[in-house]
């Protein structure tokens, strides 16, 4: 098993695992319910109050992968059995408080709902208070702090709040962007993505070893900086194994992209980058006078896709990456053509497990096509420097001049210049999450040295510009 950050990714890693495996060897049906006392088996119970209470979150789990259809249009569910209902919060009062004569919390306060006690400490009565936070900002000790829930505090959206029925987290999916900082965050990890394991090991089964039709494998190029001790090509070599028939690069859609999106933006004078998902949907949802400044080009994952599907008339393509937004993306009328399921990179690892593939004994498959400029997509800035590189290479006089801006705190300052018409920049690059793609909710671990990493594979590509990378991508629809 790979290494992971925390206990929640393992134990979602485990029930993918379990999951799969039954699936791989054709007996799901009669071991499902066998499956929570696979993963829990007693008789002590190791994260909960009781392993009835374990094993009935395995199942809920186990509901999320299962699921063959794009009919919910929402990727990030809450597990109510699983949230811990996490005190509600707000601002509280801690000890720092010294009892002071000034009471600039109380004249601060627009409620009035601070009062103190006979050692003039203060206390907020929480059926007045309204969260403002004038009290914090006012006490010269810093004695009061906001308290918040932490996906609440991920969710630069607002869209988690507390369950009116029993305070579990609850998900407005109308400000949710699917970006699955939620996700990753949430210490019980009772808020899930969705997973298409399933369906993907039905696709792989249903292609009678790829004679049937062909399965390939989409791959971001943020798999740079995930599986750490292995060589990448190992990877690749897994995924073949899996039953996959070839792995395609999505630097290389990430190159065409490049390509597109500068003639595009040379045409249009000023743009929004559109490879980011979440980065979209929130233009989208909250800049409703910028949406036609979005690109119109598709994101490398669906380039390289709709690429194949026009070499490879019939074949399925999978993609394979670090992100939730991605399973939101392969849902859209311009997308779904092309792309027909998503994996993340633990749900990759699982797989890979629940097939009992030795990785390391597996001599490395090539994996090229895409150039450095295509893989530096990975990370936050990539995109600028690659659309620089592509109207260097297309002989243009252009110059994008990017603002580079990852997070949704960063991305709202720069949508907020670019709407006031004041900007001295004509193209964003937008991540929703923070250092781009490598800090995406479901890459396996998330450090330092993922950038180092992927700066590494970007230098490694046998394509040193954007034309050779197209061009020798001719031989993606030849068999090896």
């Amino acid at each position: 098993m790979a290494k992971f950050d925390t206990r929640v990714q393992e134990l979602r890693y485990e029930v993918v695992k379990s999951v799969a495996k039954h699936l791989f060897d054709g007996d799901f049906e009669e071991k499902v319910l066998d499956i929570p006392k696979e993963i829990i088996p007693g008789p002590k119970p190791t994260m909960r109050c009781c392993i009835y209470k374990e094993r009935a979150i395995v199942e809920e789990r186990i509901k999320l992968t299962l699921h063959n259809s794009f009919d919910n249009t929402n990727v990030i569910n809450v597990i109510p059995i699983a949230c811990d209902e996490c005190p509600l919060g707000g601002y509280t009062v801690t000890d720092q408080c010294r009892g002071c004569i000034a009471h600039r919390c109380y004249n601060a306060c627009p409620k009035k709902c601070i009062s103190f006690d006979d050692n003039l400490r203060a206390h907020i009565d929480k059926s007045s208070c309204v969260n403002c936070g004038m009290c914090a900002k006012s006490c010269p000790y810093e004695a009061i702090e906001n308290k918040v829930r932490p996906c609440e505090k991920a969710c630069k959206m607002k869209a988690i709040s507390p369950s009116s029925i029993d305070n579990s987290a609850s998900i407005n999916y109308d400000n949710c962007i699917q970006c699955g900082a939620c996700v990753y965050t949430c210490p019980f990890g009772a808020i899930v993505d969705e997973s298409y394991i399933r369906q993907v090991i039905n696709l792989l089964k249903g292609s009678e070893n790829n004679k049937k039709y062909q399965v390939y494998a989409v791959v971001a190029p943020s798999i740079g900086a995930n599986f750490y001790g292995y060589k990448t090509g190992q990877i690749i070599s897994a995924i073949k194994k899996l039953g996959f028939y070839r792995v395609a690069e999505a630097a290389l859609g990430a190159d065409m992209v490049a390509l597109k999106e500068a003639h595009e933006l040379e045409e249009k004078q000023i743009l929004t980058s559109s490879c980011c998902p979440a980065f979209v949907t929130y233009i989208k949802n909250n800049y409703p006078t910028l949406v036609d400044k979005i690109s119109s080009t598709l994101s490398p994952m669906a380039m390289i896709s709709k690429t194949l599907k026009e070499h490879k008339p019939g074949c399925k393509v999978v993609f394979i990456g670090p992100c939730t937004a991605k399973k939101q993306e392969i849902r859209w009328d311009s997308v779904r053509p092309y792309v027909d399921s998503c994996l993340t990179f633990e749900e990759l690892q699982a797989l890979i497990d629940a097939k009992e593939i030795d990785v390391k004994s597996l001599p490395e498959s090539h994996y090229e096509y895409g150039s450095g400029f295509g893989r530096g997509f990975a990370k936050c800035g990539g995109l600028t420097i690659a659309v620089n590189q592509a109207l260097k290479e297309s002989n243009s006089d252009f110059v994008a001049k990017g603002v580079v801006c990852d997070g949704i705190d960063n991305i709202k300052l720069t949508l907020n210049k670019l709407k006031s018409e004041n900007s001295d920049f004509n193209f964003v690059e937008g991540m929703a999450c923070v250092g781009g793609c490598i800090g995406g909710p479901c890459n396996l671990t998330h450090e330092v040295r993922d950038k180092i990493m992927v700066d590494k594979f970007s230098t490694s590509a046998e394509s040193k510009t954007i034309s050779e990378a197209i061009k020798a991508a001719g031989v993606i629809d030849k068999d090896e």
